[in-house]
């Protein structure tokens, strides 16, 4: 079968259906192609991560229907952070200001969702989107374009052809690799292992992330009582924290001293091998990259699906505007100037990230007591913290 549409969307994650629904109402036809089932699309299974989000990643969410799709007692208030250095009591905090940059009274830094409700939502408000044709359970085996459309093959046979061929197929995109954009790809050698406590004192919804040495541990606050954790360690050691079981609520209570009394295990364990992917440009002949396609981060600074919101409204934008003047949606133009907006989101963050782990996870002497005067010079530097503290609110 051989198929013609406006926009190819490879990939149905956050990033790409998001995208999908910030162009419901327009003229445009979309094809997307995504490897699971339906019937997953709708009902995602849990996965242990939960994603933190901004409050203009909020109002993004917001301004398409999703986040009111999010159940009430499925989004966790992020009040306060606080990042600690090895075994020193000593902590760089980040506390909850009285409003966001445009004198609005907030009552938290930022929210918690689980990636699956984050994921359902998303599908539940595109699945009957009018302008969408779905091929579920299907992959792209190969793609290319030309001067005046991009393809792509999959691996049915079917063939479809657009104006536009968007890439949301994650940090490992074929489609990336298909179309011949590079990447600079960080292998960090660590796993991170994710799973839900409960504990007997409160967790006050304050987010710490702990570097220890040898592993980070970071813990996220859901209800008072109940804790998503992270933890980062060599690839090698991770098989045998997780051969714990149980056992590892034991092990995160006595890594922070028992302060959160005592802790049980109430989920399953996950474990993801860490990847850091940027690609070195988010677009090519007829061909832009989103979400993590484009650039996929390091969860220590939690701005992973942030990212990708920001990306997919880019692109819609321009897409919509070029769209409504008549001209060509896969124009180089429009495609470099998405590119060039994105990347300056991306880029500082992304090797930022990677300088500030780098920093952190390092275990020689020297590194431990520069570690601990970057958090103290930190949390004496009020504009940088104020800096931070706005990127979370807006």
């Amino acid at each position: 079968m051989q198929e013609q549409t406006d926009i190819i969307v490879v990939g149905a994650g956050p990033a790409g259906l998001a995208f999908c629904r910030s162009l419901a109402g327009s003229q445009l036809n979309i094809s997307v192609v995504e490897i699971h089932s339906k019937d997953v699309l709708a009902d995602p299974p849990y996965d242990g991560r939960e994603i933190a989000l901004t409050h203009p990643s909020k109002a993004i969410l917001e301004n398409l229907g999703i986040w009111q799709r999010f159940p009430a007692d499925e989004v966790y208030n992020l009040r306060e952070a606080s990042v600690l250095n090895g075994n020193s009591p000593y902590r760089l905090h980040f506390p909850l200001p009285p409003a966001d940059s445009h004198k609005r009274p907030i009552d938290t830094l930022g929210y918690l969702v689980p990636n699956h409700i984050i994921r359902r939502g998303a599908y539940e408000s595109v699945q009957n989107q009018a302008n969408i044709r779905w091929h579920t359970g299907r992959r792209v085996v190969a793609c290319g374009s030309d001067t005046s459309s991009a393809h792509v093959t999959l691996d049915n046979g079917d063939t479809i052809s657009g104006k536009l061929l968007v890439a949301a197929d994650s940090r490992f995109s074929f489609i990336r690799r298909a179309m011949g954009i590079a990447a600079d790809t960080h292998e960090f050698g660590r796993n991170v292992l994710v799973f839900r406590l409960e504990h007997e004192h409160t967790n006050d919804h304050t987010a710490s992330e702990c570097f220890f040495y040898g592993s980070t541990l970071a813990l996220l606050p859901l209800t008072d009582h109940i804790t998503n954790c992270v933890i980062t360690v060599d690839s090698r050691k991770a098989p045998a924290l997780i051969a714990l079981g149980d056992g590892i609520a034991a092990h995160v209570a006595a890594e922070i001293d028992h302060r959160l009394g005592a802790m049980k295990l109430i989920s399953t364990i996950h474990d993801y091998p860490l990847v850091g992917v940027h690609a070195r440009r988010f677009h090519t002949n007829r061909c832009a990259l989103i979400g993590d396609a484009a650039c996929g981060m390091h969860p220590v600074t939690a701005h992973g699906y942030n990212l990708g919101l920001q990306s997919q409204e880019i692109l819609s934008r321009l897409i919509l505007r070029q769209a409504g003047q008549g001209k060509d949606i896969g124009d180089p133009t429009m495609l470099a100037a998405y590119g060039r907006r994105h990347q300056l989101n991306t880029r500082p963050l992304y090797h930022g990230t990677n300088a500030i782990v780098k920093l952190f996870t390092r275990e020689t002497p020297s590194a431990r007591i520069l570690r601990h005067g970057v958090l103290r010079l930190s949390d004496h530097l009020a504009p940088l913290k104020r800096l931070i503290t706005r990127q979370l609110t807006g």
